[in-house]
Parts: structure tokens; C-alpha cells; sequence
């Protein structure tokens, strides 16, 4: 009996030891673009494509256990993969593209931070500054252990949504019917959102960001079962906070009527419907997702560009070790601070459109990642299975249908 508690201690000891990537990349996924991605939708159109969540939940799940797979056997990242297997030009046309939808990414979270603190009566001028700073401080001067301790702590705090759902009083007959009955309208503005509820659950640069995290955190294959419940309890979290923005959203503004544009307008709206606390819970996750995303999306943006062109990259290292990465680190920070900060400037259409070019540009790095995952040369006896390849393949087919169908409809209206 002693013998299997010390085994069962043991095993979890490993658990905790290798839980974090899955957990933290899942929860990054619920961004400030992705928070006003699915308060939009849920104010627009109701329970009515709350069903999206499910196939975007199986992807999630097949995809990143895949690029967990192919970080542990390689120990190379997904973007280090495909300029040796890609080529430098390929590899450069993708990664500039990536890098501009990262930079509106970007922008977003800090637009999240700015929205959700003026809810709390401070100034966008005083509240970018300080996060800005308090995340350039976090990566540059920090270490990994110290920063995926706090990013674990911020993707607990993302459940605040399940709070500001229930107290909207959701009608969940109507939810399962939803999910039972799915139905969508073939038409410019619902194509685009679909695609943006898939660019927002399935980011591209979770990719980039998932393979190098599993990397500097020197997992290894042994124990590949334990990054699995990593990863699974990570896109359960993403999914089921979501779902609950959405259900908030749809119970109360839907229901009501109205419509909004950005996250902080749910927030403010959901004062007179459902309370004064449901409101300042609502704003509170949203400058949780807001200062979590900003400090994870340029990280992973450094990652991929500079393990794409051969320079050194990781938390861990200093300055001197790896300047490429820390000034491109603080130069995204900098540009996108700076917008939030020019009056005027065009936050909603640089929030929705970012989650759009998410949903367009994924297809691209899925099918670099699915043809490097299938490569015996790289993978070994650790290729994919076919159930893989059919998710995988399915979702590029999806998606390029989706863009397509987005591109064409405007000619046939």
C-alpha cells in the first residue's frame, strides 16, 4: 500500500511539475479579441452558433497535442521546422503576414485593458502605460517558472465568466436546441464571424507558441501523458469560458436587443440587465484576458520570427543571449501600446478584423504543421495517426472553404 501512494505522490509530483503549456495556451485563446469576438456574437445572434464551439473544441484538442508531440521528439520549434523544410522565402511570406495579424492581436489586448479599466473609472492613459510596463518587466526580467506560474493564475481567473453568465439567467433549453439544431446563415457577416470564433479559438500563433513552451520547459515523451491532460484540461477551460461568454451576452444584450461592437460595451451594458456586479465581473476577466494576452501574443510572435531565421530565443535567456528576441518582444509592445494611445484610433475594426485574419492565415501554418507531423524523417515512429490527419485535414478544407466563400459572396450580392 506504501508503495502505490508513493507511486500515486510521484505521479502527480510529474503532473504538476509538467502542467502549464496546455493550460496557459488554452486560456490564452480567450484574449481580449476573442472576448469581444464572442460577446458579439452572442449579443448578434443569440444561442444561435454557440453549436461552432464543438467542432472548434475537437480541433483545438487534435492540434495541439500534435504540436506537443512534435516539440518532444524534435526539441525544435514549429517555425524553425519550416524554414528547414519550407525554405527561407515561403517561410518569410507567412511569417511577415503573421507578424502584422499579430501587432492588431496585440493591439486588441491592450484595447481590452484600456475598455475594461475605464468601466473601473481609469483613464486609458494611465492604465496601458502600466501593463505595458508591468509585462515588459515580467518576460524581459523574469524567468519562465516565475512567468507560467502567473499565467497559470490568470487562466483561473477566467472562470469570473461563468459568474457574469449565470447571473444573466440563460435559457438552456434554447442553449441545447442550439447545439442540437445547428444552423447558420450563408452570408457575408455570419461567414466572417464563424471564421472568427474559429481564428479566435484556433489562433495561429498558439501553434508557434505551444511548440516552444513544450520545449523550454524540457518535456519529454515518457511522460507525453501527462502533457495530454495538460492540454485537455486546457481546451476544456478555453471552450467552457467561451461558451459562457457568449450565454452571458446572448441571455442579456441579445435578448434586450442590443448591439454592440466591442467587449466593453458588454460589460457596460449588462449594468441595467443583469446587475452592477455582473458588470464589473464582465470587465474584470476582460483585463485579465486583456494583461495575459498582452504579455503571451508578442512572446509568441518573438518565438516563431526568430526561431524562423535562426536567431536565439526564450524567457530564460538575457539580453546579450538573445537581443533579437527581446527587441522584437518590447518593439510589439511599443507599437501596439502607442495605438491604443492615438485618439480616434479604429479599435473594433482592428479587434474583429485581427480574429478574421487569425481564421484566414491558419490554414497556411496547419498545413505546414500537419505535412512536418507526418514526416517519418522528423517524427520517427511518432507520426500521426489517421484520425489525425482526417481532423486536421478536414479544418484546412473547412477553413479555405469558409475564406473562399467569404471573398466570393460580395460578388453574388
Amino acid at each position: 500500500m506504501f508503495k502505490g501512494r508513493k507511486k500515486l505522490f510521484t505521479q502527480i509530483g510529474i503532473f504538476l511539475a509538467i502542467l502549464g503549456p496546455g493550460i496557459i495556451t488554452g486560456s490564452v485563446d480567450n484574449d481580449a479579441g476573442g472576448i469581444t469576438t464572442y460577446a458579439v456574437v452572442g449579443a448578434e445572434y443569440g444561442y444561435t452558433l454557440i453549436w461552432t464551439l464543438i467542432p472548434a473544441f475537437i480541433v483545438l484538442l487534435v492540434i495541439q497535442e500534435m504540436n506537443a508531440r512534435m516539440g518532444i521528439v524534435t526539441g525544435k520549434g514549429l517555425a524553425d521546422l519550416i524554414r528547414e523544410n519550407a525554405g527561407v522565402k515561403i517561410t518569410f511570406f507567412i511569417f511577415i503576414g503573421l507578424l502584422i495579424a499579430d501587432i492588431g492581436n496585440t493591439t486588441t489586448e491592450f484595447a481590452g485593458v484600456a475598455g475594461s479599466m475605464e468601466v473601473f473609472g481609469v483613464s486609458k492613459y494611465i492604465s496601458v502605460p502600466i501593463v505595458a510596463a508591468f509585462v515588459w518587466i515580467l518576460v524581459v526580467k523574469g524567468t519562465y517558472k516565475i512567468a507560467e506560474r502567473i499565467f497559470l493564475l490568470f487562466s483561473v481567473s477566467l472562470l469570473t465568466y461563468v459568474i457574469s453568465a449565470i447571473m444573466g439567467k440563460p435559457h438552456w433549453g434554447e442553449i441545447g436546441t442550439a447545439i442540437i439544431n445547428p444552423r447558420m446563415d450563408m452570408n457575408t457577416k455570419s461567414i466572417a464571424m464563424v471564421i472568427g470564433i474559429i481564428g479566435t479559438t484556433i489562433a495561429p500563433w498558439m501553434l508557434f507558441y505551444m511548440q516552444s513552451s513544450v520545449i523550454e520547459k524540457g518535456l519529454k515523451m515518457k511522460n507525453f501523458r501527462f502533457t495530454l491532460i495538460d492540454i485537455v484540461i486546457g481546451c476544456v477551460a478555453t471552450v467552457v469560458v467561451a461558451f459562457f461568454i457568449i450565454v452571458a451576452c446572448a441571455s442579456t444584450l441579445h435578448v434586450s436587443g442590443i448591439t454592440i461592437n466591442e467587449a466593453k460595451d458588454a460589460a457596460l451594458a449588462l449594468k441595467p440587465l443583469a446587475g452592477n456586479f455582473s458588470s464589473q465581473v464582465f470587465a474584470f476577466g476582460l483585463f485579465v484576458a486583456s494583461v495575459f494576452s498582452a504579455t503571451i501574443l508578442p512572446l509568441a510572435t518573438s518565438y516563431y520570427v526568430c526561431e524562423a531565421f535562426g536567431f536565439e530565443a526564450g524567457i530564460d535567456k538575457s539580453w546579450d543571449e538573445a537581443p533579437e528576441f527581446f527587441t522584437l518582444y518590447t518593439g510589439i509592445l511599443v507599437i501596439s501600446a502607442c495605438i491604443i494611445l492615438v485618439p480616434n484610433a479604429p479599435l473594433i475594426a482592428i479587434s474583429l478584423w485581427s480574429q478574421v485574419l487569425n481564421g484566414i492565415f491558419l490554414p497556411a501554418v496547419l498545413v505546414c504543421m500537419i505535412l512536418l507531423v507526418n514526416n517519418k524523417k522528423i517524427m520517427g515512429k511518432h507520426v500521426n495517426k489517421p484520425m489525425n490527419n482526417i481532423i486536421g485535414w478536414t479544418a484546412v478544407a473547412v477553413l479555405i472553404g469558409l475564406s473562399l466563400t467569404l471573398l466570393i459572396i460580395p460578388f453574388f450580392s
